[in-house]
């Protein structure tokens, strides 16, 4: 199953950022155990790409790498094994790389002159960034009314309790959260917590789900 599937059937992303990338199979399979096969490694530590290789490399998980913001983080991704690429903002040459190595890639934005940047260059599934900060639904709802085509991931200050809110908004594709692979988690060996958060979130996001 690739990513776009799979975050039809699991629309919510594991927004992971990793400083111990001997922690990157534990945590694949807790997520794996918690039946949320997805995760999103952030590009913001050096040790990323060795995290995302070893998540990547392991069975029935689809792993993508998010803060890119470089084309040459994007092929430092792809030859880690990403599935997909998400960057915190809009970036030409980001996207085109992407699209080069034909690589499902979500940009990030904030703004309708954004949008139209990503529209422009031939995408239609966007990351409304930072969403909390930004406004939340109020402003994801005034983006949907004047882009009524266009699919949107919030990420950024999402948690379990708003998580519902944003999916049961028509625009929205899916939901980017670190609630269940928080830092803290990570550091304290937690994976039977990441797992059982895991799984909340997949109920919590079950009724706005494709079956299958």
């Amino acid at each position: 199953m690739n990513f776009l599937e799979l975050l039809a059937r699991r629309p919510v992303v594991p927004v992971v950022v990793l400083q111990d990338p001997t922690l990157a199979k534990p945590l694949a399979d807790a997520l794996t155990a918690g039946d949320l096969p997805l995760a999103e490694v952030a590009f913001r530590t050096d040790t990323a790409p060795q995290a995302l290789a070893t998540m990547a490399a392991a069975p029935g998980i689809v792993v993508g790498a998010g803060t890119v913001t470089s084309v040459d983080q994007v092929d430092a991704a792809v030859d880690a094994g990403a599935e997909f690429v998400v960057s915190p903002g809009f970036s030409s040459p980001v996207v085109r790389r992407c699209q080069e190595l034909q690589v499902p890639v979500v940009p990030g934005v904030a703004t309708a002159s954004e949008l139209m940047s990503a529209l422009d260059a031939g995408i239609t599934t966007v990351k409304f960034f930072p969403a909390e900060a930004m406004g939340g639904i109020v402003t994801l709802r005034a983006l949907a009314s004047a882009f009524p085509y266009v699919r949107f991931v919030p990420t950024g200050g999402i948690s379990a309790t708003s998580a519902s809110a944003y999916l049961a908004e028509p625009s929205v594709l899916a939901v980017g959260g670190s609630w269940m692979v928080a830092p803290s988690l990570l550091a304290e060996h937690a994976w039977d917590e990441v797992t059982r958060l895991a799984a909340e979130a997949v109920r919590i996001a079950r009724p706005f789900a494709l079956a299958g």
